[in-house]
């Protein structure tokens, strides 16, 4: 019976998934002269940006290079000079992106910027059982909305919230569909009032992808809704908090999204080895451009399967020069769902 309902799943979402890419947009552009210059320095605001300005003369540029690590970015000579000419400059927010401030602080003129972690609900890097951690970060529990603070309920004390107390926030906000949603609204306003003679051509191709953008979200609680259980296991960094927030999934992983750390304790291992086999998870996670080694260690150890969960920070060449999208990254994530959940 459970292969038979697994089996039926994965056809229905193959064929809404069929669909859902059926119905994508053309790329922006990447070519004009005359259209305005946007700059991003993350796959998923570039992809945003692009399918916004789709068959129109924006020039959409991506700093992060296909395959390179954003944890470790750093900006050429060249980069600022993109950045001071862009008519919008898109970036997250984060700890990753302390160097924005000074090369703006720095420029002779002011340029157009577009936050990313100003239109969601932020969420602060949180340590689970059996975590391994940077001694030099300290994590909190609790996540903020606005300059209200919540309480996360974990029987833990709570810990309060003061602005600039040094909170470290989960950079990579877009991880739950409808957060996209909310960033790709608010790009869309930006580049309208920046370039008011497009403002159609941007509202249409808007509207179409958050229509898309709404299917996929309704993919994944279709998964997590008629799934078997709540749990998911990375077995390595991670960044995607804001995803299993969304869809009310408990999770047990490595390493925090930001982590420096490569190279797990024994502890840490055992920890996520220990609960594979307790629950009878199916799959392990890993995240793009990593290793796989511990997730390979785990999955050997439990008979769990390893499969890619894509955060969508950054793409390989490959996925860049077939086209990835951040619709079709998900996608894939759709159907891994489905398999560690069942």
């Amino acid at each position: 019976m459970k292969s038979r309902k697994l089996t039926a799943i994965a056809l229905i979402l193959a064929l809404a998934l069929s669909a859902l890419s059926a119905c994508a947009p053309q790329e922006a552009a990447t070519t004009g002269e005359e259209g305005i210059s946007i700059v991003s320095t993350v796959f998923p605001s570039y992809d945003f940006a692009r399918q916004i300005t789709a068959g129109t003369d924006a020039k959409v540029t991506l700093l992060l290079q296909p395959g390179e690590e954003v944890h470790s970015f750093d900006p050429t000579s060249q980069d600022i000079i993109r950045v001071s000419s862009a008519d919008l400059f898109l970036y997250v927010g984060g700890e990753n992106d302390a160097w924005i401030d000074g090369v703006l602080s720095g420029l002779d003129k002011s340029v157009n910027t577009f936050r990313m972690m100003d239109y969601v609900t932020l969420y602060e890097e949180e340590l689970v059982e059996g975590m391994q951690v940077d001694e030099s970060h300290s994590h909190g529990h609790s996540h903020e909305e606005g300059e209200e603070a919540h309480e996360h309920e974990e029987g833990e004390e709570a810990h309060e919230h003061e602005e600039g107390a040094g909170h470290e926030w989960d950079e990579h906000v877009w991880t739950a569909p409808v957060n996209a949603i909310s960033i790709v609204k608010a790009m869309t306003a930006a580049l309208i009032e920046i370039d008011p003679a497009n403002a159609k051509a941007y509202q249409s191709n808007a509207d179409t992808y958050v229509k898309e953008l709404e299917a996929l979200d309704k993919l994944f609680w279709d998964v997590v809704n008629t799934g078997n259980r709540k749990t998911v296991v990375f077995a390595d960094r991670f960044p995607v908090r804001y995803f299993v927030e969304e869809f009310g999934l408990d999770y047990y992983a490595a390493f925090p999204g930001c982590s420096a750390e490569t190279e797990p304790s024994a502890a840490t291992v055992a920890s996520l080895i220990d609960r594979i086999n307790a629950e009878s998870i199916p799959v392990v996670f890993y995240i793009e451009m990593s290793n796989q080694q511990m997730a390979n260690t785990v999955a050997e150890a439990t008979n769990a399967a390893t499969m890619l969960f894509h955060t969508c920070h950054n793409v390989t060449k490959v996925e860049f020069e077939s086209g990835a999208t951040y619709l079709s990254l998900m996608q894939n994530n759709v159907l891994a769902l489905l398999l560690a959940l069942n």
